[in-house]
Parts: C-alpha cells; structure tokens; sequence
C-alpha cells in the first residue's frame, strides 16, 4: 500500500494498529496508531490547505471530479481490501466504491446560491456563502467509504478541508481511498488519520476544527458533541436506528418477502437504517416467520472473497459477542429462533441468519439496535398498535410500511416518528435527497443540498441601492 502522509507525521514513524480479516478471525495487516499529539500538525497543514482550496470553485469542480475517476480507477484494489478488513461480499465493496465515485461526481457540480433579499428598505443585501475551514469526520466499520465520502464529498464542495478517522476496525482501505484521491487533489485538502482512542476525542474537540461529523453509536456521538462544545464547533451526528416495518393487513407476502429479507440482512444486519424489527398482523404472522426463515436458512454465508457468497461475517469481535448475547438474551426470555439463533462453527465472526418469533416486545433485540444478522418478527391485532411499537422507541431514523393499497401505506407512513419512510421498500436513498433522524437517531441534515449547505455559513453583504 503506498505510504501516506499520516506515515510521516511529525517525522516520526507512528505505532501499529493490527487489522484482522473477520473472515478468519485472524490479523493480515496493521496501519498506523496515531498518538492525539500528531493532530496538531495535521489540522495545521489542513488550514494552511484551505486558504489555497476554498479560492477556486472551477479548480475544485475539477479536482472532485478528477478524485471520482481516481477512485473507479482503483475500484478492484480498494473493493477487495474492503472486503478482506470488513467482511462483506465482494459485490457490495463494489458497490459501495461505485456510490463513493458517484457522491464525489454529484457535489463536485453542486454550489450555494447566492440570494438578495428584499424587505422595503433602499438597502442592497446579499446572502452568500463562506466555508467553515478544517473539518473532522469520524466514520465507522460498517460502510467505511461510504460514509467517509458522504461526509468529505460536501465538505470539500464547499470549500473546506478535512481530517478523516475511520474506524480502528477498519483504516486499510480508507487510507488507500485517501492514496487515491491525493492523486487528484492538492496536498493536505484530506488527511487520513488512523488509530484508537483517544485520538477521536482529541479530534473531535480539536480548536481548529470547525466542524465535526460523526456516524456511530449514541453515547460515542454524545461524548462527541460534548467535546466539540469546547471550541463551539458544528456537529452533524448519525446516531444509528431501530427501524421498524409494519406490514399491512393486505400485504402479498410472498411479493415483499425477498425484498424484506434484504433490508435487514444486507451488509449481515450491519446498516444503521437496516429493518430491525418486523410488525406483521397476527393472521399473516405465521406465514410471514416462515417466508423469512426459508431465505435464512438457504442464504450463502461465507468470506465475503467467495463468489457464492451472500452473507459476509459480522465485522469485529466485540460486536459478535454483542450480537450473540442480544441472541441468547431474547431466547432466554421465551423467544424461538424460526432460523439460526446461534454462531456458526469454524474460523471467523460468523453468526447465523436468525429469525426470531415469539419475542417479547420488552426484550433487548426489539427494544435496542442489535446491528447484526437477527430480526424478531411481531404480531399484532390492531394497526394502531403496530404504530405506537414501531415509535416506541428512543431512535426515529428509519422506517417503512408494506402493502398493497398504497395510500393506505402512504397515510401509515406519515405516522411513522423517523427522518425518512419507504413504502414496499427501504434503505434506498437518492445522493439528492435529506438524510436526518429524529430523537436519539442524530443531529443535523446530510444528503444533497442540505448536506452541502451544512458545510457553509451564511455571510450577508449590505450596500445601499445606488440612486
């Protein structure tokens, strides 16, 4: 892998960082650990960068999209790295390098409006737009250049510069991401940092940084936002989900079933806006347990290398113990696993598909977000009743409702307490649309305009009207 500047901070070469193959279970690489003291340095080059950077909006249209083709240049070399360090199939490193080029392309051709404004008075006023200068991003294992470039893509649109930490589960293949995009951008525009704790923290309340955006669980993104509190940076938090599908009585269940399966168990369940919990009404319940355990029960499950492969590994160890006790927890309080319910044997962090019935609504896999491959399925009897268990929950980033009258499902989804609702789908955001949570699920908007224009601030210029 080629060498980059974090290698070289301060002059010193930094710690390592072992990087196991969850596939295996075992180390195949290390990056570096940076120690918070080398953040210094790096936030100060970023800022002597964004002088030079934020000047030019034609040169940065054309670096983003230079950065673009970079990136699809090197697709087969980061998907197969991103694959080995996160675990997931070889088609979804893919695609998820496709959506990284493509985030890149479409906020390279986006730019803030300037407006007048009239209010009656013989006054010229303008709003227009102004970067905020270095800022941070810190992006979890599940979708690592994902959601890297959901986060570095607006920013360097706008005109900022940025410091990117993934995650010390996964930094091999955002480091390489930031090796290909150095090729296209001038020099120190995007840092990759690597290592763990507390280089995040120190990050995040960094007094040169401007803004900080995070992905990841609600207390980390509390203890976040409390450190960028003390040099009263902006924060952007994506605090994860408990999304809910609430299936209608008139649901064609063998239409939706595969479609269903799919929005809880992609990336092995570990999606923030993945379903996590199925309503059904009591009469299809039965059928509809049954219509998602057959897929658990026949899907792939492998290294994410294999060409057969469907379902990868979960990512690291702590979260397959997660995973395996939320599991046992549930089975311990009268639950029945339709399928799976239990880790597979052998090498690796696998855990097999698990559909689960009989759940009681209080236990910790229907109440909490277990971001693995496990999905309880519910009954209920009255709609009403579905809709006060799908908001009862501290999250409200996600949902959806499944039927076949669908203003019926319309006005079910309008009921729904979360940032976005599908209907007879989900998880499938447009690079133009909004994305926010309500409640615990985050603070800020990202997506589109709104995620560009949350990297500006508004600078308003007055003038008198000429007579």
């Amino acid at each position: 892998m080629p060498t980059s500047e974090p290698d070289r901070v301060l002059g010193r070469r930094a710690a390592r960082l072992a990087v196991v193959d969850p596939a295996t279970g075992e180390t195949f690489d290390e990056a570096p650990d940076q120690q918070p003291d080398e953040l210094d340095a790096v936030v100060d080059r970023a800022h002597r960068a964004w002088h030079g950077w934020r000047a030019d909006p034609v040169a940065r249209t054309t670096a983003l999209r230079a950065a673009a083709d970079a990136v699809e240049t090197a697709g087969d070399d980061l998907a197969r790295l991103l694959t080995r360090e996160q675990g997931k199939p070889l088609a979804e490193s893919y695609a998820e390098i496709a959506r990284t080029a493509a985030r890149l392309r479409y906020f390279a051709d986006l730019a803030p409006r300037t407006r007048r404004i009239t209010d009656g008075r013989p006054m010229h006023s303008e709003i227009r737009w102004r970067p905020l200068g270095p800022v941070a991003a810190i992006v979890p294992w599940n979708f690592p250049l994902q959601l890297a470039a959901a986060k570095f893509a607006p920013a360097l649109a706008a005109g900022n510069t940025m410091v990117l930490k993934p995650s010390p589960f996964t930094p091999l293949a955002t480091r390489l991401l930031g090796s290909v995009l150095a090729t296209a951008l001038p020099k120190d525009v995007l840092t990759v940092v690597t290592g763990r704790e507390p280089l995040g923290a120190r990050l995040a309340s960094h007094p040169g940084i401007r803004h900080v955006t995070f992905t990841g669980s609600v207390p980390t993104g509390r203890a976040v936002a409390e450190a960028a509190a003390a040099s009263l940076a902006r924060v952007t938090l994506e605090l994860g989900g408990n999304d809910a599908a609430v299936l209608l009585d008139d649901v064609e269940v063998d239409r939706i079933a595969d479609r269903l399966f799919w929005a809880a168990f992609r990336n092995c369940g570990q999606v923030c806006m993945a379903v996590k919990r199925v309503y059904a009404p009591a009469r299809l319940h039965a059928e509809v347990v049954e219509a998602l355990a057959q897929r658990a029960k026949t899907v792939a499950v492998g290294p994410g290398l294999n060409a057969e492969t469907r379902l990868g590994p979960v990512n690291n160890a702590p979260q397959l113990a997660s995973v395996e006790q939320v599991t046992k927890q549930a089975l311990a309080d009268g639950a029945r696993a339709a399928a799976g319910g239990h880790r597979l044997d052998g090498p690796g962090y696998f855990f097999a598909p698990t559909i689960l019935t009989d759940v009681p609504p209080s236990s910790p896999v229907v109440a909490e977000e277990q971001f693995g491959p496990v999905l309880p399925v519910l009954p209920y009897r009255r709609l009403d009743e579905a809709v006060a268990a799908a908001n009862g929950t501290g999250f409200g980033l996600g949902g959806s409702v499944w039927g076949t009258d669908l203003d019926q499902a319309e006005a079910v989804a309008d009921r729904l307490e979360c940032g976005t609702a599908w209907i007879n789908h989900h998880a499938e955001l447009s690079l133009a649309q909004p994305f926010a949570g309500v409640k615990n699920s985050g603070v800020g908007v990202a997506g589109g305009l709104w995620g560009l224009y949350g990297n500006l601030r508004p600078f308003v210029v007055h003038r008198p009207q000429e007579a």
